[in-house]
């Protein structure tokens, strides 16, 4: 063994380990039946070890496979704020819109509103400018009726009928 380099022992190398013998050494067998039971103990250690490498890697793929998923559903999180917001801001956006079309809208109805108004007003004042021409013209027309009946040129008008009526027969 070199020095500071230290090498796991195997049970293999327990087992092959060999002693020299002394004089008043220790016994032999006992030795051996300690090294078999060192031997079997270090079997079950270096199993158990083995099975707590592979549990552990086996928890470090379910961690590793829990992260992600984290990661995932972090991202789909994130992603589905960000869609709710844009959804969000296109539904303002797009009130907004309807709004200013509404406005404008009514904007147009109280334009065209205003300019049938009108257009009524001035109507209504040439149908007052046009009675009022009849009137005139009506007035003066049964003025001049009056002025014909208050005058005696209505008995020249019969008699002139009446000599034409009988001219006929």
């Amino acid at each position: 063994m070199k020095w500071g380099v230290h090498v796991p022992l195997t049970p293999l190398d327990i087992h092959n380990k060999e002693f020299s013998t002394a004089f008043r050494g220790y016994n032999v067998d006992e030795v051996n039946e300690f090294l078999d039971q060192i031997i079997k103990d270090f079997e079950i250690l270096i199993k158990e070890k083995k099975e707590l490498e592979d549990r552990l890697g086996m928890l470090n793929e379910r961690l590793d496979h829990y992260k992600t998923m984290e990661e995932n559903l972090s991202k789909s999180i994130l992603v589905a704020q960000e869609t709710a917001e844009d959804v969000k801001n296109n539904a303002r956006k797009e009130a907004q819109l309807i709004l200013k079309e509404a406005e404008k809208n009514a904007d147009r109805i109280v334009n065209e509103s205003l300019a049938k108004s009108r257009k009524v007003a001035i109507e209504i004042e040439e149908l007052k400018k046009r009675a009022s021409v009849y009137r005139m013209r009506f007035r003066t027309l049964l003025e001049a009726q009056m002025e014909m009946l208050e005058n005696g040129d209505w008995q020249d008008l019969e008699k002139a009928d009446s000599a034409i009526s009988l001219e006929n027969l």
